[in-house]
């Protein structure tokens, strides 16, 4: 019996001694990718390039992580009041008043005018037709949002062209081509060219690419989704969120509670008849039976404090500048995601200068620009479509093309003294540089619309 215990003390010594050392190994170990782990327990996005060159930066993504990302950027854009206010000031800047869009006869051309004008006619009524203004900005909202938009075309018998939009989760891979590098994401490409688009799988009915426009953002040319704009600042958007909101219920708290009376030595029951007697007004609820006891301080009410008593105001210890400098902070690094001033973002124009911001080469002057210069050549592809569908009934002659262009000019973004333009238009005019259609532009006035409009004057004036 005697070696039998001994021996169970050894194997528990021994036992022992291994956990012990399991624990130590257990602490020292270093998990190396815990360096690409967030406090949510979310992991880092992968970035590399995949074996086809399909997926680019999105190597280890599939559809479902893309939904789901879509789905979270939709929810700040629907709920965080910083994200709508950057959606709302790109809009803004890329769309602004819409777009003109004017058809121009080619230069070096003989063509008669009255070609132009039957593009023109065309255009206006599409335009019309689309409502093309707001779905302007709807696109920009959207591939802001979504990180693309889809846009499917529509002709009616008299060769007009309709636009609607395919939500993103409409385009989906069918399970039978999801062995499919070349069908993946909804997309059918070329096998060994990405970018040559077949056709669109929507609600699993193959469309083809000649009936869709895909606008992609924020990714390469050889990725076929885009991402959406707040993917990499989705996280500072809702600690912004968060820490206002409990700055703002601890403001609340604090400035709720009028005073507090700190009675020294007294009992619990002695402090009880104290504020009932000098309670101005007292409540009860009937279902937990609680009293509750007013006191009500009119302005320049000056309290007697009697031995033992003393009065402390919490809403003289509030101080919420400290968390004013952590939330400004959260909200530059979301500004500077979106290359916008501070002040665009969040609307503090206290330590920024408008007119200074918007100079010409100013960062943000520089990125409307190109957004600007973006949203016009993908229109410009729309509205080739919009002459191709004419085109086909008949509409318009087939060589259209040869002789009349598109002209799209974006509202002006400079911060501009109205007079000065106006002289350097007259200038450029003058010289024979300027055309009165490009001076119309520039005021935002339709030329022809406006000829017809000084005919009638003219008219009623005689």
């Amino acid at each position: 019996m005697a070696n039998h215990a001994r021996s169970n003390g050894e194997h528990h010594s021994i036992e022992h001694s291994l956990l012990e050392a399991f624990d130590a190994l257990w602490d020292d170990l270093v998990d190396p990718r815990e360096a690409y782990l967030d406090n949510d327990g979310s992991w880092w996005l992968p970035v590399g390039v995949s074996g086809n060159g399909v997926q680019s930066t999105c190597s280890a993504w599939n559809e479902q992580t893309l939904s789901d990302l879509r789905r979270q950027c939709r929810g700040l854009a629907a709920t965080n009041e910083f994200a709508i206010n950057g959606h709302e000031n790109r809009i803004s800047y890329i769309v602004g008043s819409g777009h003109s869009y004017r058809a121009a006869v080619c230069k070096g051309t003989d063509s008669s005018q009255d070609v132009a004008l039957q593009v023109q006619k065309l255009l206006d009524r599409f335009l019309l037709e689309n409502h093309w203004q707001q779905r302007q900005q709807e696109i920009v909202r959207r591939m802001d949002r979504d990180g693309e938009a889809f846009l499917r075309f529509f002709v009616d018998h008299e060769g007009l062209t309709h636009v609607r939009f395919i939500e993103p989760d409409q385009v989906a891979t069918p399970a039978d081509r999801a062995g499919d590098p070349s069908a993946s994401f909804g997309i059918q490409t070329d096998v060994d060219d990405v970018e040559h688009v077949l056709g669109y799988y929507v609600d699993g009915e193959l469309v083809d690419a000649a009936d869709v426009q895909h606008r992609r953002a924020n990714v390469d040319f050889n990725v076929k989704r885009g991402l959406p704009l707040y993917a990499p600042v989705r996280k500072n958007l809702r600690r912004a969120e968060r820490l206002l909101r409990n700055m703002s219920v601890v403001a609340e708290i604090q400035s709720a509670i009028a005073l507090i009376r700190k009675h020294r030595g007294a009992s619990r029951s002695g402090i009880e008849q104290f504020v009932a007697a000098n309670a101005d007004a007292s409540t009860t609820n009937g279902t937990t039976g609680r009293t509750r006891h007013y006191s009500q301080y009119g302005p320049g009410t000056i309290l007697d404090a009697p031995a033992g008593m003393e009065y402390d105001f919490p809403a003289r210890g509030l101080d919420a500048s400290n968390f004013v400098a952590v939330l400004q902070a959260e909200l530059r690094a979301i500004a500077a995601r979106l290359v916008m001033p501070e002040f665009m973002f969040t609307s503090d124009a206290s330590n920024a200068n408008f007119a200074s911001t918007l100079v010409a080469e100013g960062p943000a002057m520089k990125m409307f620009e190109r957004l600007q210069m973006s949203l016009v050549e993908q229109d410009k592809a729309v509205l080739r479509r919009v002459i191709d569908n004419a085109i086909a009934v008949g509409k318009l002659p087939r060589d259209v093309h040869e002789f009349v262009h598109i002209q799209v000019v974006p509202p002006s973004l400079n911060v501009r003294d109205p007079l000065q333009q106006a002289q350097v238009d007259h200038i450029a005019f003058k010289n024979g540089i300027l055309s009165p259609q490009t001076w119309s532009q520039h005021l935002g006035l339709d030329y022809d619309q406006e000829q017809q409009n000084l005919t009638v004057c003219r008219g009623a004036a005689v």
